[in-house]
């Protein structure tokens, strides 16, 4: 795999550092993570870098995806080949029977509706007991005024697909609650973010 491949996205660029912060705090030392929705690359790269006990599987519903996932992570053996991951599809092929952690950045306003509990799902068969679901992104919280730059993106997101759009938080709660997940932790990020911990 060339380094031509890669794809850049400079918003996965500013908001990996303050990610990779709260992932140091809030998992163990080592562990198996599954990322869903990979993107890029870029994530998967810099997060197996500042993870160094952990071995890291990237996902993407976009086959076109993933030679761009595999040249930003070339030459990191704890990185895996990344595998296309349709959600809503009830078995996962390729992704390991068990993780420690799911990840999933910038999916779920970028998805059908749908695809939230599809993920919840997922997580719910492949987490081990003690797990975390980590969801990354911005959020429509009740009785917490919605930022306008928030409120622009979701009319952005609409405008391209009525399917897609900012989720309420509550609702996600709710297809969480439907897996057997709670919110462990909310953790507010820069530009208008939420990093969501989610735990049997």
């Amino acid at each position: 795999m060339t380094l031509d491949a890669r794809r850049h996205s400079a918003a996965a660029e500013r908001n990996t550092a303050p990610i990779l912060a709260q992932l140091q705090r809030l998992l163990p030392a080592s562990g198996v993570l599954l990322e869903v929705a990979s993107g890029t690359g870029q994530h998967a790269a810099a997060f197996s870098d500042g993870l160094p006990g952990w071995r890291w599987h990237p996902s993407d519903f976009d086959a076109d995806a993933l030679p761009s996932i595999d040249a930003w992570s070339a030459g990191r053996e704890r990185v895996a080949p990344a595998v296309t991951l349709d959600v809503l599809q009830p078995h996962w092929p390729g992704v390991p029977p068990v993780v420690d952690a799911v990840y999933c950045a910038n999916m779920i306003h970028i998805a059908p509706w749908p695809c939230c509990a599809g993920l919840m799902a997922g997580a719910a068969r492949h987490l081990a007991p003690h797990g975390l679901l980590l969801t990354y992104g911005p959020y429509v919280e009740d009785e917490v005024p919605t930022a306008a730059t928030n409120l622009a993106f979701d009319a952005d997101l609409r405008a391209r697909n009525p399917a897609w759009g900012l989720r309420r938080l509550a609702d996600v709660a709710q297809q969480a609650a439907a897996a057997g997940f709670s919110l462990r932790e909310r953790v507010a990020m820069p530009t208008n973010n939420l990093l969501l911990a989610w735990a049997r």
